[in-house]
């Protein structure tokens, strides 16, 4: 459905000379400075896929995403949406394309927000059953009603936000992109934006490239994730497998019933060892803390290992935070 092969993207900025008669100098000798946003990606997104796309502030994120709805054209390489070309092809793939920015809105600003509809569906020539078909669907998951006659200038974020998911999916388009959808949102607005955007893709079948710096946004929605760093994507694969890759340690409390004995090995191992698997951090009365490497070791191996130090009581395993393994990418 959505497919990048080898696209770079470089942005010319003008270099200020200085000293006297800068100004005369520039005139007539411009120099210039290149920077490459974008460094060569290849990807596909196959129909139905929830993508998430993920980087630091300045990655190319955005620059890819703007390359893919054909708002810029890349320096090199070919993008393609469900086989069409969005530069060349723009009329016939805009239909079948939604797009939300987070700090843009395509919404107009003085209008009351049903009436912004009226336009859009005129745009994309929706008829008027099918435009009252799909509002009222999205009026019941979004709860546009509370604000469908308020001007656009007059909404909270979070209520704009909504807004701008239902005038993306007006037209029905089969693939959306979304720039940081819950930037700035409170948590109430977060859990309805993400129903709505886990229900388009599971029951409806859209296809979704998601970039946001909320984990739980990835975590939450996403089946397979896709990392840029520097312009050049350095992961593509579940969340899952990018923690397994990473190795960070999973941690374990484990509670014994009674007398327990940790082996030599294991008890409180160098903070850089990587001799053993299974390291303990701490034992305080029954209770005892570990850290375990689960390429290394599996559940099953784990726990016949502890109920050999003693009679188990309760484990509780906590994997780390998806924040640190996005940082260990980065």
């Amino acid at each position: 459905m959505i497919e990048a092969h080898n696209i770079r993207k470089e942005f010319k900025t003008p270099v200020v000379k200085e000293g006297r008669f800068s100004g005369l100098r520039t005139l007539f000798t411009r120099e210039y400075r290149t920077k490459e946003a974008v460094r060569g990606i290849s990807f596909q997104v196959e129909q139905g896929e929830f993508v998430g796309y993920i980087g630091p502030n300045g990655a190319g994120k955005s620059t890819t995403i703007k390359m893919l709805t054909g708002i810029l054209h890349p320096t090199s390489g070919r993008v393609s949406i469900g086989g069409m070309n969005p530069h060349k092809e723009r009329r016939s793939v805009v239909n079948n394309l939604g797009v939300v920015f987070g700090q843009r809105s395509q919404l107009w600003w003085d209008l009351p927000v049903k009436d912004s509809y009226d336009i859009l569906a005129k745009m994309y020539s929706v008829d008027q059953a099918d435009k009252e078909r799909r509002l009222g669907q999205f009026a019941e998951l979004l709860d546009l009603q509370a604000f469908w006659e308020t001007p656009v200038r007059k909404l909270s974020l979070g209520q704009r936000m909504r807004a701008d998911l239902a005038a993306a999916m007006l037209h029905d388009p089969g693939v959306l992109f979304l720039d940081e959808p819950t930037i700035g949102l409170d948590v109430n607005a977060k859990r309805n934006i993400r129903h709505f955007l886990k229900l388009i893709n599971e029951q409806f079948g859209k296809t979704i490239l998601l970039t946001t710096h909320d984990m739980d946004d990835i975590e939450q929605l996403c089946n397979r994730v896709m990392v840029i760093n520097n312009g050049e994507l350095s992961y593509d694969g579940t969340v899952r497998s990018l923690r397994d890759t990473i190795g960070l340690p999973t941690l374990i409390t484990v509670t014994f019933r009674g007398p327990f004995a940790i082996p030599e090995q294991f008890q409180k191992a160098g903070e850089g060892s990587r001799a053993v698997p299974l390291r303990v951090t701490s034992a305080v009365d029954n209770t005892v803390t570990i850290e375990v490497n689960r390429r290394e070791m599996n559940t099953l191996d784990i726990f016949k290992e502890l109920g050999r130090w003693g009679e188990l009581d309760d484990i509780d395993m906590e994997d780390p935070d998806f924040e640190d393994v996005i940082h260990k990418v980065y």
